[in-house]
């Protein structure tokens, strides 16, 4: 662990221990039933070598009040976050493929799973056992929700206090390190869900002995994390580091960086810039994808290079298609909705151009949203129609195919897994789960409390949500409500399943067979939305994709031929007439 300015170092001797704790004046290390204080170093640092220590050895921070805390860089916590610390072994892991270098981000099919759900165990051992599934659908990438140390055995992730610890509930370090050795043996790549935009709201204790937040600026979660105010500098590299950690230390393939918008900084280089240098210089020649999720719609995150190299990130996670495709299918036009229901243009404009708002008013946000995108590559952005979000955030967890006709849910499938931008599947969505995936947590009663009322106040914000609703939506502390998240793997036996299983493979295999080997030199040329759906890029070697659709349940006007091979299609058409859930995709040179 030699190298990181945060956490334990080991060697030969034992452990030097390190705490940056600018608001003590003194600090003690306690380990077997022992206070021994720390040496004062410069910048606010504290330190202490314990000869014999290694491997398995337990210790807390013992602060001025006598307050014992963990170590805010801590490897391993095997009691929760409450508890203390445990020095994780030096030695190298025996990686089974010591020379993967990763896939080319053209390649990617994506992934999304949550490791506590994914599996009836809810481990990363356990989530060995489904790659072999994951390969025969074609996936190339698998990202996992938040892994590191959040309050209690159960939860999404994203209100994690110790980054970089992977949660004792899903398993030990090495057995993420186990997950990620057996995807690579397999030719499928590791992403890591990551949040740097807030700290959860128990666990934390850094706050009390360093300046962690700055009233600078404000966040949804409270005062801003300190980026650019007094004592910043060893808050940055803490971040920065942790970024680093699971590049190097785990070989992690790409990080997906969670709502990027609400980091706030106004230094030199801001924050985001400074993550994507250290995390490309720490890979190497090794491929490393960054991806985040941008809810202003900054392309100038996105921008390319002359030889169409991303500067700083890879890709984004584009609620833009996401939107579009889930009103049409469904047919709601609530909340957020309102913005992109009832009409084909913004869908044309969303697979062309990336966003649908790019400097316009959005009425939901009463508010200018987004970016010029259209000069960006198709790549530079991923699609999906679920992920944890947008199924999680609905009063009761349920997946768009609850919503949405067979019909429906087959024509949109069949959009965005040929689209040219970058698919993403969420766990189950490949064969149709019917378990939901609601909101869940474990917090102490009072936390709970507050959780339970605040989630019902975010809710009770959408139209048709009555008070009856409020009464039945499932408790995010219950722990049935986790149990109902986790993926039926049974389902996959019924013919309905497997039919829906072998449509996204044939499209999977599609993809990488006429789209990926042309993906370097893609644009989009023209799109169009009357009456049906058109639009059409370029490709390399001079091939032409066409995509014609009409995304309805009613019959509409088809007053044009198709060009060149069909590389796919459903339902049917005439020359005058096409049929409703109707999409065609065709190539040509």
């Amino acid at each position: 662990m030699t190298g990181f300015s945060f956490g334990p170092m080991l060697d030969e001797q034992g452990v030097t221990f390190r705490l940056w704790a600018p608001k003590e004046v003194s600090v003690s290390l306690r380990s077997q039933g022992t206070d021994t204080p720390m040496t004062t170093a410069e910048g606010g640092w504290f330190e202490l070598c314990v000869a014999g220590a290694g491997q398995g050895t337990r210790y807390s921070f013992v602060l001025g009040n006598g307050t014992a805390v963990p170590d805010p860089a801590s490897r391993s916590q095997p009691d929760d976050v409450h508890g203390p610390s445990e020095v994780v072994g030096a030695e190298a892991y025996p990686w089974s493929n010591p020379d993967w270098v990763g896939r080319p981000w053209n390649e990617m099919v994506v992934y999304e799973l949550h490791t506590g759900t994914f599996t009836e165990e809810g481990t990363f051992l356990a989530a060995i056992e489904r790659l072999d599934h994951l390969c025969d659908l074609g996936v190339t990438a698998i990202q996992l929700m938040p892994v590191n140390q959040f309050r209690g055995r159960r939860g999404w992730g994203y209100d994690g206090v110790l980054p970089y610890a992977p949660d004792e509930s899903y398993g030990r370090p090495e057995h993420l390190k186990d997950l990620i050795d057996a995807a690579h043996r397999r030719g499928i790549s590791v992403f890591l869900d990551v949040v740097y935009n807030h700290f959860g709201p128990d666990g934390n204790y850094m706050p009390s002995y360093a300046p962690l937040f700055t009233d600078k600026h404000a966040s949804s979660w409270g005062a801003g994390i300190n980026y650019d105010d007094e004592g910043s500098a060893e808050v940055r590299k803490f971040i920065v580091e942790n970024v680093v950690y699971w590049v190097d230390e785990f070989r992690v393939d790409g990080l997906r960086f969670d709502a990027v918008h609400a980091i706030k900084d106004d230094s030199d280089e801001h924050l985001l810039k400074a993550i994507a240098r250290n995390a490309r210089a720490a890979a190497g020649r090794r491929h490393l994808h960054l991806v985040v999720e941008n809810e202003d719609n900054a392309s100038s995150l996105l921008e390319r290079d002359e030889r169409g190299r991303a500067f700083l990130f890879t890709a984004q996670w584009n609620d833009d298609i996401h939107h579009v495709l889930h009103a049409t299918a469904s047919g709601e036009d609530f909340g957020y909705y309102a913005d992109f229901a009832h009409d084909d243009a913004k869908l044309a404009k969303a697979l062309a151009e990336g966003f649908v708002f790019q400097g316009e008013e959005m009425a939901y946000r009463g508010a200018p949203r987004g970016e010029p995108s259209s000069h960006l590559p198709p790549t530079a952005f991923i699609s999906f129609i679920q992920n944890h979000d947008q199924i999680g955030n609905r009063a009761f967890g349920d997946r768009l195919s609850h919503t949405a006709t067979p019909e429906a849910m087959q024509a949109i499938a069949g959009v965005y897994l040929l689209s040219p931008q970058i698919p993403m599947i969420f766990m189950g969505e490949e064969w149709g789960a019917t378990t939901p995936f609601p909101y869940f947590c474990d917090f102490d009663d009072q936390l709970n409390a507050v959780v339970r009322q605040g989630r019902r106040e975010e809710l009770s914000k959408l139209p048709g949500f009555s008070e009856k609703c409020a009464e039945s939506t499932p408790d995010p502390a219950d722990i049935q409500t986790f149990l109902s998240a986790k993926l039926d793997w049974n389902e996959l036996s019924s013919s309905e399943s497997s039919e829906r299983f072998e449509l996204y493979r044939n499209l999977i295999q599609i993809r990488q067979r006429e789209l990926v080997p042309y993906l370097g030199d893609c644009k989009a040329v023209g799109s169009s939305s009357d009456d049906v759906l058109r639009v059409t890029w370029t490709l390399g070697a001079e091939r032409r994709l066409q995509l014609v659709a009409n995304l309805s349940p009613s019959s509409k006007p088809f007053d044009g031929m198709l060009t060149g091979q069909i590389l796919w299609c459903t339902g049917g058409s005439t020359n005058t007439r096409i049929d409703p859930w109707t999409v065609y995709w065709t190539a040509d040179e």
